[in-house]
């Protein structure tokens, strides 16, 4: 038996327009190109790939599963440019065959900086996916698949109301060098973490298996691929192939590979419609699809993932390195996230004296400055080459690393500016 897990990352981040040391005003964000690129991606991606993925687990009676972890950030852009996407989305979340996993609302390092403002993201995150697809998440993926056991021991400790475990687990990479000879195709557990929300159940967690899930999001429409073109059949038997090591496809990838960075020409979207066939008829009544929260529940672990330094799903190095391997990446994560006790400490002296003109104002300069925690724009400041840099520079707006850097250090120099200048009345 083989059970498929399919996970989709949906994120758009805040570009910021090109911001000179010689602005002054408030207004950091490209709403024009974030328009643009949010409705380009909405009318290649977004719209016809969620409306398939809803004819999928229509047509197919339920039995085809998936999950996503959609980013707060883009759930902002799609209310304001295209909310009838939300509204797919939420049709989907009424067939329950559809997870919502929980991360940060800003899609942010901020584990790596602040464990409150991580706590922070992770509940208005929650909140609003209560809010637009009525679900609870139980399973957490942070940014990128940023991991270690710090993490896992952070979130297994979170608590709901009631002071029961608020999560089943995590998601993560399978990586080569920590798994050794072990398969990504179980369930794992992090060393030292307790019971999660499963009763009697240690906490899990879910390993990308990367080599099939690359197969679909970066090799698809590679014709110099030995294996191209893929087809249904062949991805089929490779699923049904862990049979005997693993009884999981753990297959995670951005949502954008449906049609934005795999084109509808090439064929993406007649793979996906053919898939879950597929699969069951490669092994009728062996293969089937799950979600998340079925896995850890259906599934014991197997042994422990111990993850002592961080990891993620980025470039060759698995690492942090795309948002942190040179000095100007963390010379501007350890900028930003100084701003944030004074912000927060300034608006809670507000609220406490009932100062509604600083309250009003500190609550813009504090969303402002969570968008400036989003992981894109020090991801814009790496300066890889070879492989890696071909895909920083595809997702990158800027000429080059440094200009992304200058141009976020002056809206930052300027976001500190306001704070300064907080309205305070007499």
């Amino acid at each position: 038996m083989a059970s498929v897990c399919f996970y989709f990352q949906v994120h758009q981040p805040w570009r910021l327009r090109r911001y000179s040391v010689f602005d002054t005003d408030p207004f950091y964000f490209d709403d024009e190109a974030n328009r643009e690129i949010l409705l380009k991606v909405a009318n290649k991606c977004y719209r016809p790939a969620t409306q398939m993925i809803l004819d999928m687990v229509e047509g197919n009676g339920g039995n085809f599963r998936c999950s996503y972890a959609i980013t707060g950030t883009v759930l902002d852009q799609l209310e304001q440019w295209a909310p009838d996407v939300i509204d797919i989305f939420k049709r989907l979340a009424d067939t329950g065959c559809v997870e919502f996993i929980a991360e940060t609302y800003f899609h942010s390092l901020s584990f790596l900086y602040s464990r409150e403002e991580f706590r922070e993201q992770i509940d208005m995150h929650t909140q609003r996916i209560q809010d637009l697809f009525g679900q609870t998440p139980t399973v957490f993926r942070n940014t990128e698949l940023t991991y270690n056991n710090d993490v896992a021991h952070f979130i297994n400790e979170m608590k709901t109301a009631d002071g029961k475990p608020r999560f089943k687990g995590m998601l993560c990479e399978g990586v080569d060098r920590i798994l050794g000879y072990r398969s990504p195709n179980y369930v794992y557990h992090p060393p030292g973490t307790g019971e999660s929300s499963i009763p009697g159940k240690p906490f899990g967690l879910l390993l990308k298996n990367y080599r099939l899930s690359d197969d679909i999001a970066f090799r698809f429409s590679n014709q110099g691929w030995e294996e191209w073109p893929l087809s249904t059949e062949k991805f089929a038997r490779w699923v049904h192939d862990i049979n005997g090591d693993g009884y999981l496809c753990n297959l995670f990838m951005d949502y954008e590979t449906i049609g934005e960075h795999q084109w509808e020409d090439t064929g993406i979207f007649e793979f996906f419609r053919a898939l879950p066939a597929a699969i069951f008829d490669y092994a009728p009544g062996e293969n089937h699809f799950i979600t998340p929260s079925e896995a850890f529940e259906r599934f014991d672990g197997v042994g422990e993932y111990d993850v002592p330094h961080m990891i993620s799903w980025a470039d060759t190095e698995r690492d942090l390195s795309a948002w942190l391997g040179n000095a100007m990446q963390s010379g501007a994560l350890s900028e930003a996230y100084r701003v944030e006790d004074p912000i927060k400490n300034a608006l809670h002296d507000a609220r406490r004296r009932g100062d509604e003109s600083a309250i009003g104002h500190l609550g813009h300069v504090l969303n402002d400055w969570r968008k400036l925690t989003t992981s894109d724009h020090y991801y814009y400041m790496c300066t890889k080459y070879f492989a890696d840099g071909d895909v920083h520079k595809y997702f990158n707006p800027y000429d080059s690393p440094y200009d992304s850097y200058i141009n976020f250090m002056n809206v930052l120099d300027n976001l500190k500016e306001r704070l300064a200048h907080t309205p305070v009345n007499a």
